[in-house]
């Protein structure tokens, strides 16, 4: 894989059904057209964290990404080896949560097709109370739309179970409706943009206030989901051509190009379609199916109804792409020897990893009963605890502690994008109301990761209870 392949790759993971579903979220948390800033500022994340990523890439370009730069990173035979642990053990819950996000915005714009779909059967909060954690919430709804989101996750998971051959000739074919849906929606808010519309910001919309500072952090949580996807490459290092140059510029071209499609889409959405109808409550279709009330709104129904068409293909393409990437890195890591042995197991005739796609797609399919805006925060704080920030800090100890190592590619600006992206990535974390909700859910994470860990380190007498003799022969 060229350059111009990789880029194309790293794109059409990042521009899944994201961008068609996250407008009216971010509009609602910085209550006005001023929910632009959300984008540009997680731009901004995106390339300090790509700068990161690039120079990883560049210094380790193998497949494997995030789980073999932790592994080597924190040491390989020691505290490495819990870290990536750790790494895959969230992975197995939030790659459901990704995989569920694209489940229930397909039902949200099926919803715009057949309205009796967002009718509520049932709806509950679930709450568990934990020794020293705290209350554990969840809010649980039930419609029509959530047996459709079900069902497509359950879909995918058939498509997915056969040889990989013929997985890659449905994925061409679902990708090219990605890149249709974006060309129309794109050249209809260029041609049809209204800018008084499009930046009728209410009064004190830029007021340095405690509640704009909030909101930003909310809209940057949604934004950064957005924008992930640039370090997909990375996974795939090992089938690129000349990796150490191309997987880096791979990850910073993709960002740009890729955050420039956004602002272009969502400034011209702002432009043809009322922010209020987002920030409001007077419109279930405008905040659940955006896309599709914007070309209703500039050709009439039968665009909505087509575009709408376009979204749910797109949805399920990024649903069918994210089950067949992340059900392969728990495999690797089995096979490593490194996570449980059970998803290391093959299958019997197409040899592909059954259970780790079985294991995905199960707990993605569960999650459907969630709320979108609470299956975005979930998976955007659990990953930022136990993936991004490890690797801002750990290319920082990285240089210092092999400062001899072959870097082909250099961060710019040496330290700063590692620590802006650090200070991003913790004032997501801290400034949202209500922070502590997801972030309870990352603690039992890793309290319960912790303890499975341990266990098996003890009985397979790994770090930190190995012997003190294979110690002695790991130690440089």
């Amino acid at each position: 894989m060229g350059l111009g392949g990789a880029v194309s790759l790293n794109m059409l993971d990042m521009i899944g059904v994201g961008p068609f579903i996250t407008l009216p979220l971010v509009v609602a948390a910085m209550h006005g057209p001023q929910a632009i800033l959300g984008w540009v500022a997680g731009a901004g994340l995106a390339m300090c964290d790509g700068l990161v990523i690039a120079e990883l890439g560049a210094s380790m370009p193998t497949a494997g990404g995030s789980y073999e730069y932790l592994k080597q990173i924190y040491g390989p035979k020691k505290l490495g080896r819990l870290v990536s642990f750790l790494f895959i053990w969230q992975l197995t819950f939030s790659a459901p949560l990704s995989i569920a996000s694209g489940c229930i915005g397909l039902s949200a714009y099926a919803g715009y097709l057949w309205p009796n779909l967002r009718t509520v059967i049932a709806q509950r909060s679930l709450h568990v109370a934990l020794p020293l954690l705290g209350r554990l919430e969840a809010n649980i709804v039930i419609t029509p739309g959530t047996w459709v989101a079900m069902g497509s996750c359950v879909l995918a998971v058939a498509l997915l179970y056969r040889s990989i051959t013929g997985v890659g000739r449905i994925s061409k074919f679902l990708w090219g409706g990605v890149l249709l849906t974006l060309a129309w929606v794109v050249s209809a808010g260029v041609t049809h943009f209204h800018a008084a519309q499009a930046f009728s910001f209410p009064s004190g919309a830029f007021t340095a206030s405690t509640d704009f500072f909030t909101g930003l952090g909310a809209a940057m949580l949604i934004t950064t989901y957005d924008y992930w996807g640039y370090y997909n490459i990375c996974y795939l290092a090992g089938e690129v051509e000349k990796p150490e140059k191309n997987v880096p510029r791979a990850v910073l071209i993709s960002i740009v190009l890729v955050a420039a499609i956004y602002l272009l889409m969502n400034i011209s959405v702002l432009g043809v379609v009322p922010w209020q109808q987002f920030a409001g409550q007077t419109s279930a279709n405008a905040r659940s199916s955006v896309i599709a009330v914007f070309m209703q709104q500039i050709y009439g129904g039968w665009a909505g109804k087509a575009v709408t068409a376009l979204i749910i293909w797109t949805a399920f393409g990024s649903v069918f792409s994210l089950l067949l990437g992340y059900s392969r890195v728990p495999y690797a890591a089995a096979l490593d020897g490194n996570y449980f042995a059970v998803f290391a197991k093959l299958h019997p005739k197409y040899r592909f990893p059954y259970v780790s796609l079985l294991v995905m797609g199960a707990v993605a399919t569960a999650f459907c009963v969630l709320q979108l805006v609470d299956v975005i925060a979930a998976l955007v704080v659990i990953r930022l605890i136990l993936q991004f920030l490890l690797q801002e800090v750990g290319l920082i100890i990285l240089r210092k502690r092999n400062p001899e190592m072959p870097r082909p590619f250099r961060m710019w600006l040496y330290p700063l994008p590692a620590l802006l992206a650090t200070a991003g990535f913790l004032y997501i974390l801290f400034s949202r109301p209500n922070f502590l909700k997801e972030i309870r859910y990352a603690a039992v994470l890793i309290v319960v990761g912790l303890v499975l860990y341990f266990l098996r380190a003890a009985r397979r007498r790994e770090w930190p209870w190995e012997s003190d003799q294979a110690a002695a022969s790991e130690t440089p």
